[in-house]
């Protein structure tokens, strides 16, 4: 396992305080918020669990060729990494990167294949992850 250093903002003189506590926690208030939503759509039989989701912010990630257009990404496990941290306005991305999560969830093999046959702009689950954010927006 890799060391996480803690992340500090500076005020005035320099000094900083950690930050990962307050961000780990507005991650998981995000994906509560993002579960509310989809778990009103019933797509899937069961609801999307979050027992091992977790929310990473790596901007580096997002340099690698083939995801420099993107925002967020939703990795096996459960594992979504962002280009920034969440912000209020970013919680149609979470709801996004949740919904990939719970595809996976129900088409382990299926859902990630199918970007090797269709692609990402033709992706029914691109197109189902952008209808199930658009159709539950603002009901939180």
């Amino acid at each position: 396992m890799g060391r996480h250093l803690p992340i500090t903002m500076k005020l005035g003189g320099g000094s900083g305080w950690p930050l990962r506590r307050a961000q780990r926690d507005g991650h998981r208030v995000a994906l509560l918020a993002a579960k509310v939503r989809l778990d009103r759509l019933r797509l899937y039989p069961r609801p999307v669990s979050l027992v091992a989701v977790r929310i990473h912010v790596w901007p580096w990630f997002f340099r690698l060729p083939g995801l420099r257009g993107f925002d967020g990404f939703a990795g096996f496990s459960g594992q979504i990494i962002l280009r920034e941290a969440v912000g209020v306005t970013d919680l149609d991305l979470v709801c996004h990167e949740l919904c990939h999560v719970w595809q996976m969830q129900h088409h382990p093999a299926r859902m990630p294949l199918s970007y090797l046959r269709t692609g990402y702009g033709k992706n029914p689950y691109e197109a189902e992850a952008r209808s199930a954010v658009s159709r539950t927006r603002g009901t939180v």
